[in-house]
């Protein structure tokens, strides 16, 4: 080294110049300092890690990433690449995004953080952005990683243009999937039920204030939904029923009011009903799940022509549902033709449980000659709820009841039909204050006040009142009714019952 001699006149700023220059010469030519930045005298010590090396420097390949252009309320991704630039390897965490009021951004595909990035590597982010308003939009980005740095910062920017199919310049925050809902041509009566999912698209929370339907009062439409607060992509989910109640078009329109900056998004509904014609109703009704179905071995009671004597029919009552099944009643239209239900076999009442039956039988005793056109009703809880059996039949004659057999078994009379059965058929042809004549299908009789007499197998107490005949048997009364408009005599009087019952029929 060259020392060199300075008057007291020379500069004291020359002297300071002099000696930065030594300085510096010395720092360079230190045999403490490392090989790998003896090229630089301005080397940064902060990068400087001990055991040698320098540490990790996350950068951005780009330092403006173009998006390029988005239709709007259409969804593009961008891929955005980052490097490691030191020394070192960087381990990446969270990537934060910042999106203009234009769009809505999210992190798509994160591969930086799958595994450590050695030095000199790349590695992609992918962000997805939707387009809500035209103009020009911007994501800041912000990713987190244990390099010298911490945090790098990046920005994507593109614009977003208008739609060729759509003149709207904004959409709503709100996202509904799908969006418009069309239940089609309905033709059944059975409601349709679909759903409809709401989803928040911007990066900031926001909440759903109401959701309702706009639509005629007839046109059938219900809505259930669980909205509320929803965060950054979170989603609500709301189902809409349609119960159409008048034929035609039904159109109508969901309106979901938010916080958001559009403030309200629309979801139209379309529909049409077009009922089928009816038809008319088949005896046996189809199963319905969770019910109980009644069918009877026939499908109609016929007991043909040429009936002369007392007749019977049997059936069998079949539960063929998949649940119980309970009867409430069984009985017949008419009153006065000679028909009757057994007490025997399916009783108001019984259970069937499935695919249990129980019989029923119809007894027919003709009051008079001719046809028989009546039907036997059961009532239940399962389908439908009644089974209607149709009875036809001819007879050649009327059956005298008075011959019926009274059959005792134990001591307890057994009669086959109830006690309103045995009086089927008559009429009052005669009356006076003490006596009068009937008229069955065993023929004429004369009955006299307090007096007991024997019909169908019944003993009866008789009662002459001034408007026809009363018949008691114990708690039981049938009053048969004496049309006095019709001369004595010469012609039948009516046969209107009326029937007072204070214990069982049988």
């Amino acid at each position: 080294m060259t020392w060199y001699n300075f008057s007291q006149s020379a500069a004291l700023g020359s002297i300071k110049s002099i000696g930065l220059l030594c300085l510096s010469t010395v720092i360079l030519t230190s045999p403490f300092v490392t090989s790998a930045h003896a090229s630089s005298g301005f080397f940064d010590p902060g990068i400087a890690v001990s055991g040698g090396g320098a540490a990790g420097v996350l950068t951005p390949v780009e330092e403006e990433f173009d998006g390029g252009e988005i239709a709007l309320g259409s969804t593009g991704q961008v891929v955005t690449l980052f490097r490691n630039d030191g020394g070192r390897v960087i381990q990446i965490g969270d990537v934060k995004l910042y999106p203009s009021s234009t769009i809505s951004a999210a992190v798509e595909l994160n591969e930086c953080k799958d595994v450590p990035l050695p030095p000199g590597a790349e590695c992609p982010i992918v962000i997805s952005v939707k387009g809500l308003q035209t103009g020009a939009w911007r994501v800041s980005m912000l990713v987190q990683n244990d390099g010298r740095s911490q945090i790098t910062s990046a920005a994507v920017a593109g614009d977003v243009e208008s739609s060729s199919t759509d003149n709207q310049n904004v959409l709503s925050d709100i996202e509904a999937i799908p969006n418009e809902i069309d239940f089609g041509s309905l033709s059944s009566s059975q409601p349709l039920i679909k759903s409809v999912v709401f989803r928040n698209v911007t990066a900031t929370p926001l909440s759903v204030k109401n959701v309702r339907i706009a639509a005629a009062s007839q046109s059938g439409y219900r809505l259930d939904h669980d909205c509320g607060d929803l965060n950054p992509s979170e989603a609500c989910l709301a189902t809409v029923t349609w119960a159409p109640q008048q034929s035609g078009q039904a159109d109508a329109v969901i309106v979901v009011e938010h916080s958001g900056s559009s403030r309200i998004a629309s979801i139209p509904l379309t529909g049409e009903f077009d009922p089928e014609e009816s038809d008319i109703a088949e005896v046996f009704p189809s199963a319905v799940p969770g019910r109980g179905l009644m069918v009877s071995t026939q499908d109609e009671i016929d007991f043909e022509s040429g009936i002369e004597n007392e007749s019977t029919i049997s059936l069998s009552l079949v539960n063929v549902g998949d649940a119980d099944l309970t009867i409430h009643d069984i009985d017949l239209s008419g009153t006065d033709n000679g028909l009757s239900i057994l007490d025997r076999g399916c009783q108001e009442g019984a259970i069937l449980r499935p695919i249990e039956a129980c019989p029923l039988t119809l007894r027919w005793v003709p009051v008079r000659e001719g046809a028989i056109f009546d039907d036997l009703q059961i009532v239940h809880n399962g389908a439908r709820g009644v089974l209607v059996v149709p009875v036809r039949g001819e007879a050649t004659r009327a059956v005298s009841k008075d011959s019926q057999a009274i059959v005792e078994r134990g001591g307890v009379v057994e009669k086959n039909y109830r006690k309103l059965d045995a009086l089927s058929g008559f009429s009052i042809t005669s009356h006076s204050g003490q006596k009068a004549i009937i008229v069955g299908p065993g023929g004429s009789r004369i009955v006299k006040d307090k007096q007991s007499v024997v019909i169908g197998g019944v003993e009866w107490d008789v009662r002459i009142t001034s408007a026809g005949i009363e018949f008691k048997n114990g708690s039981d009364k049938i009053n048969l009714l004496f049309d006095r408009s019709l001369s004595t005599g010469s012609s039948s009087g009516g046969a209107a019952t009326t029937t007072t019952t204070n214990t069982s029929d049988q």
